[in-house]
């Protein structure tokens, strides 16, 4: 990985970042659910213990008091809303910026974004925070999209967004890009028992969906149509037409805004006769006991994943996932778990590949947790820290 880009050699002034607690402010559009609202939170979380100030702005959503737990601080704007208003915001954003003294400004979302680097150029050079942007998706190329790429460090999710990055926006500098892999803390995703009947009991006590002796398949995932639903469902059918008493559960379809969509994926089911084995439920937060009670995990989103920490966290707990090989999903799959990797959208080879992890039920390879190392929550705080201390550090040309 190439380093840090050199300052200018030119005779402009050169400012240094004192040596002091910093103070972090992370700007996304709401705190639902997700993986950057997961990554927001376990930034925060290592800021404050680490005896820095973590503030997050957003509109708010559920994860809102857990964040405040932690000894963040939540700032409530709607600065996600697609509308020409929501720039009103900047001089909100600018005034924050400057009253908080912001060391570094941390945009994950490209609205955000925008108003944050409206906000940060209205500030003066000599004392206007770090900008650091993360790159979480792989979104269309556009000029609204490149923003992502206008932080002074760019942080990027996986070596698919590192690639991605460069390949559509090629005036990037390949200096400011850090590829820091999205981390799951091993003991909030342990190695559970195969099969795992306490908590297949629990699970069935969440539904009645879920009851039964036969295999739990798990999708995880908000509830839109790019997380593959319904490929699940069909696959769902196929087995069960194999004569499997496969059930299906799909923690985090449910949720608020997305009643249109779940109701269209309650008629498919029940058209196909799977009304009672399978479970649409809002996200759970005991996610680790949800994946211990599955025999198969499904990563099937329609459009290609920056990253996939769904992989990441059911390995950890020690079952086999079964995804499209297309995006970061394919990319661990390939190095983690190359068995359950599925050519995108080829529904027999995933009813084949599902029926046969099934029936097998091999237990994953004992290196598996050496091979996650890379994958670790710890891992990847810290390397974001560094980054942020990195750009600190880094004189400023003015």
């Amino acid at each position: 990985m190439t380093g840090p880009s050199s300052p200018s050699a030119s005779s402009s002034a050169v400012v240094q970042t004192a040596a002091r607690p910093w103070t972090v402010i992370q700007l996304l559009p709401a705190l639902h659910s997700g993986g950057v609202e997961r990554s927001t939170l376990e930034i925060a979380e290592a800021l404050v213990r680490a005896g820095h100030r973590a503030l997050v702005v957003s509109a708010g959503g559920r994860l809102v008091p857990r964040l405040e737990a932690l000894g963040a601080e939540h700032i409530a704007l709607d600065i996600g809303r697609k509308s020409p208003l929501t720039f009103r915001h900047v001089y909100r954003l600018r005034r924050l910026f400057a009253e908080r003294g912001a060391d570094i400004v941390h945009a994950r979302s490209r609205l955000p974004a925008w108003l944050s680097l409206l906000a940060w150029r209205g500030l003066p050079a000599a004392t206007r925070p770090r900008l650091v942007t993360t790159v979480h998706g792989l979104n269309s190329p556009s000029r609204y999209s490149a923003v992502m790429t206008r932080g002074e460090r760019v942080i990027c999710v996986s070596d698919t967004v590192r690639a991605y990055v460069l390949r559509h926006y090629p005036h990037t500098d390949p200096a400011r890009l850090r590829t820091i892999p999205r981390g799951v803390d091993p003991a909030m995703f342990p190695a559970a028992p195969v099969p795992d009947p306490a908590a297949r009991a629990w699970a069935a006590a969440q539904h009645p969906a879920l009851s039964g002796e036969g295999p739990l398949l798990l999708l995880p995932g908000r509830g839109t149509r790019l997380k593959g639903h319904a490929d699940a469902l069909a696959l769902l059918a196929a087995l069960r037409s194999d004569g499997l008493d496969a059930r299906l559960w799909l923690p985090g379809a449910r949720e608020p805004g997305r009643e249109a969509y779940l109701a269209e994926l309650e008629a498919e089911a029940t058209q196909a006769g799977l009304a009672a084995v399978v479970a649409f439920t809002p996200p759970t937060d005991a996610i680790a006991r949800a994946y211990a009670a599955s025999d198969l995990v499904l990563q099937l989103s329609r459009k290609p994943e920056s990253f996939g920490r769904t992989v990441i966290e059911a390995l950890s707990c020690g079952r086999p996932v079964v995804g499209w090989a297309h995006g970061g999903v394919g990319e661990l799959l390939a190095e983690l778990d190359p068995q359950g990797a599925v050519p995108a959208f080829d529904h027999d080879a995933l009813h084949g590949i599902a029926r046969d992890r099934l029936a097998r039920r091999a237990p994953l390879p004992a290196t598996m947790p050496e091979r996650l190392r890379r994958y670790d929550l710890a891992t990847m705080r810290a390397a974001t820290l560094a980054c942020y201390a990195e750009l600190l550090a880094e004189p400023r040309v003015v």
